[in-house]
């Protein structure tokens, strides 16, 4: 996947590496007994944690989350259902037929350059009922937003300690709910999450009075969080702070409030001031320093560009699993109509179209893998890249080549290189599973 020059699925790779028609087998692999993706997951977040150069702030770990959702048509794949984008691209249809991912990955920098490398990658709509029919992965019941939270604490537990940032979509009762019932035996995790514009937050009640009737106030005045931009203007702080690979003067406001109709979680709110833009932002730590909040909340944006090279350049979600087993997806089904996956009743029936969703899931992750390595390629050898001038740009790159870039230098030069390092077993296999043209060959060594 890192190296193959077109995204037409698992035929690429065969193309790609010169090999013999295994087109069964790897379809094979990807619903196979034999591995289980929680594992390789475990692996991966090990080999980042010690070699990605990983961005901290307070010796925690920087984590994005987001959902990324994909275009897919299959009738009888997992997970399809009809989606609603709320994205202002006008590029975009405002519905689609496809599968929603959650998705979490590590920031990472060096020489001016930061990359959010993929962790994980699982679908979190229209599966709950696949899911519930393992008891392994029945957790996995809740809502995306929840879900995602679930998902980013159990890549967090690697890292010991973790800070997570996610867009204002989040925000939710349901999910800060379920990130403190994970932090209840050790705080392992805090978020920032930016707020939306009608956002509202209560004071700290006074002390109740002596000998007074009645319950006790669990809340206090209630605030309009953007009213404040107008009403306390004047207590608002002027600095500069790193945005967005720039410095940018910016105004703020710092308030520590309770928010929540049903749960009393004291946030601290950060009001920001901006090129004649409004933004609050909200942190579970009411002890990170503002300006800290600003700047870290700035660099969530890097998670949209991994998922554009997971997309177009690595072809993560290019993928074709499906199931005889899987009833038909129904195009004029209402969304009150059960889940199609409850037609499902036979154990042999249940089995393949569980296959057919780790098939998807585990190619996905490959997909992650895939764009984590040519990431850390890039930052590991930033210098070395730099001076390869591995294709002509117009516009050279100052810092760390692209993700696009490594992966055609690695396109172009994969032969030589395994021609160097025959004796790795990852080189061995390949060249036991290439076809090889007796009438045409290339000595390596002589050029």
């Amino acid at each position: 996947m890192m190296i193959r020059t077109d995204n037409l699925g698992v035929t690429s790779v065969i193309r790609a590496l010169g090999l013999r028609d295994n087109y069964d087998a790897m379809i094979d692999y990807f619903r196979s007994d034999a591995w289980k993706l929680s594992a390789l997951e475990y692996h991966w977040w090990q080999f980042v944690s010690e070699n990605a150069p990983l961005m901290r702030y307070n010796d925690a770990v920087i984590l994005v989350g987001d959902g990324s959702k994909v275009n897919k048509e299959g009738r009888r794949m997992p997970g399809v259902k009809r989606l609603h984008q709320e994205s202002e691209d006008s590029s975009k249809a405002e519905t689609i037929w496809g599968q929603m991912y959650g998705c979490v990955g590590a920031l990472a920098d060096a020489g001016g350059k930061t990359f959010c490398i993929p962790l994980a990658c699982e679908l979190h709509d229209g599966v709950k009922e696949i899911i519930s029919w393992d008891e392994l992965y029945g957790y996995r019941q809740g809502s995306h937003t929840v879900e995602l939270i679930s998902l980013a604490h159990h890549t967090a537990k690697v890292f010991q300690k973790t800070i997570l940032l996610l867009d204002r979509y989040y925000l939710t009762e349901p999910a800060l709910e379920r990130l403190h019932a994970l932090n209840a035996g050790g705080k392992v995790m805090d978020a920032i999450i930016m707020a939306k514009s009608n956002v509202i937050a209560y004071e700290i009640p006074d002390e109740r009075k002596a000998n007074t009737r009645g319950r006790p106030s669990k809340k206090g005045k209630s605030i309009k969080l953007s009213t404040l931009f107008g009403t306390e203007a004047a207590d608002f702080t002027q600095c500069e702070v790193g945005m967005y690979g720039k410095n940018a003067t910016i105004r703020y406001l710092v308030k520590d409030l309770l928010w929540g109709r049903t749960i009393n979680r004291m946030l601290r709110f950060v009001l920001v001031e901006y090129g004649g833009r409004h933004a609050i932002i909200a942190s579970t730590d009411t002890g990170l320093e503002p300006e800290a909040i600003i700047e870290l909340y700035a660099k969530r944006f890097s998670i949209e560009c991994t998922f554009k090279t997971m997309k177009h350049d690595v072809a993560a979600f290019s993928n074709r699993f499906w199931s005889k087993s899987m009833p038909k997806l129904d195009r004029y089904a209402k969304s009150s109509d059960d889940d199609r996956a409850k037609a499902v009743k036979s154990e042999h029936d249940r089995k393949y179209v569980r296959k057919s969703l780790d098939a998807t899931e585990g190619y996905v992750f490959c997909g992650v893998v895939a764009t984590g390595l040519l990431q850390t390629l890039s930052l590991l050898h930033i210098n070395n890249v730099a001076k390869m001038h591995l294709r002509y740009q117009r516009t050279p790159p100052r810092t760390a080549a692209s993700e696009s870039m490594v992966s055609e230098f690695l396109s172009k030069n994969l032969f030589r290189l395994f021609a160097k390092s025959g004796d790795l077993t990852i080189c061995k296999i390949i060249h036991e599973k290439m076809e090889v043209n007796d009438s045409f060959m290339i000595d390596f060594d002589t050029g």
